[in-house]
C-alpha cells in the first residue's frame, strides 16, 4: 500500500496513475528434474503501472572497457526511450550509477532516495545462484589495452532524470522508496548482465530475495565477457548465456519493444 507520507525534506512522490504494462515474459524450466534438458517459455503477464518501477543499472557516461563503453553509447537511446515512454504512462524510474550518487547530491531525485522512510527489509528468501555459464575471472574486457580504474563520473548524458525520478546506488534506499510507493513489480536494464545488474545491492538477486517481482529488459543489457575466455563463444552468445542462466534461476526477461507496444 502506498504511504505518501514522508520526511519534510522528501520532495513531491510521483502521482499514482491506474492501468496495466502488458508483455510476454520468457523464462526457462525444467520439467524432468533428473535430467538438464531447459525449455525456453513464453507467458502473458502484466504489471500494474502504480506497483511497478524501472531500474537503469550502471548506465555510466564511461567505462574503463573501451568495447564497454561503446555498447553503452549504442544502446543509451533506445534506454532513454523506453525510460520515457514507460515515465509518461506513470512508472517509477530510478537511476542507479553505482559510485556517482555524489554528483548528483543536492539534486531532489537523489533526496528523494535519502529522505524517504526507512523500512526493516523481510528476510530473504533462500535461492539458491548456481554458478554463471561464462568465465568472466579475467575483468571481462574484449578490448586489448584497457586497464581496470573508475573512468565513470556521472550517468549517461543521453538518459533524461526527470521531476519525479529517483537516484540511488543502494539496496535499502531503493527498497524503501518502493515499500513507500507500493512498488511490487521492477523491470531493470542496464549494465552488466553478470555482475552488476545481478549482483548490486539493488540488482536482481536482491530484490528477487526480498519478494519483488523482476523482470529483465534483455535487449538493453550487455556482459562484461571477453570471447577468450570459457566458453569461447561470441561477445553476445556470452551476453545471452548469462541472460539464459538469469531466465533459468532468477527472472524472466521482456524484449523492450513489449514495453514499447513497438
Amino acid at each position: 500500500m502506498r504511504n505518501d507520507t514522508g520526511s519534510a525534506a522528501q520532495p513531491p512522490l510521483r502521482p499514482s496513475i491506474d492501468g496495466t504494462i502488458e508483455f510476454t515474459a520468457r523464462a526457462r524450466v525444467r520439467p524432468f528434474k533428473g535430467d538438464d534438458a531447459w525449455r525456453e517459455v513464453a507467458v502473458d503477464e502484466e504489471f500494474a503501472i502504480a506497483d511497478t518501477a524501472l531500474l537503469l543499472c550502471d548506465v555510466w557516461d564511461e567505462h574503463w572497457c573501451a568495447g564497454a563503453t561503446g555498447r553503452v553509447d549504442a544502446m543509451a537511446p533506445r534506454m532513454e526511450h523506453v525510460a520515457a515512454t514507460l515515465r509518461q504512462r506513470g512508472v517509477q524510474i530510478i537511476h542507479a550509477p553505482s559510485g556517482t550518487t555524489e554528483f548528483y547530491a543536492e539534486t531532489p531525485q537523489r533526496l528523494r532516495m535519502t529522505s524517504a522512510p526507512a523500512i526493516e527489509p523481510p528476510e530473504p528468501l533462500d535461492l539458491s545462484d548456481p554458478s554463471l555459464p561464462i568465465d568472466d575471472s579475467d575483468g571481462g574486457c574484449d578490448t586489448p589495452g584497457c586497464e581496470p580504474h573508475q573512468a565513470w563520473s556521472r550517468q549517461h548524458a543521453a538518459i533524461e532524470i526527470a521531476e519525479h525520478d529517483g537516484i540511488s546506488d543502494d539496496g535499502r534506499e531503493v527498497y524503501n522508496l518502493f515499500a513507500q510507493l507500493g512498488i511490487a513489480n521492477l523491470l531493470i536494464m542496464g549494465v552488466h548482465t553478470n555482475m552488476c545488474v545481478l549482483g548490486r545491492s539493488f540488482g536482481i538477486r536482491q530484490m528477487t530475495r526480498w519478494g519483488i517481482r523482476v523482470a529483465l529488459v534483455r535487449d538493453l543489457t550487455d556482459a562484461m565477457y571477453n570471447p577468450a575466455m570459457a566458453p569461447h563463444v561470441s561477445h553476445d552468445e556470452g551476453t545471452e548465456l548469462v541472460v539464459q542462466h538469469i531466465e533459468k534461476y532468477w527472472c524472466p526477461t521482456v524484449l523492450s519493444s513489449d514495453l514499447l507496444n513497438d
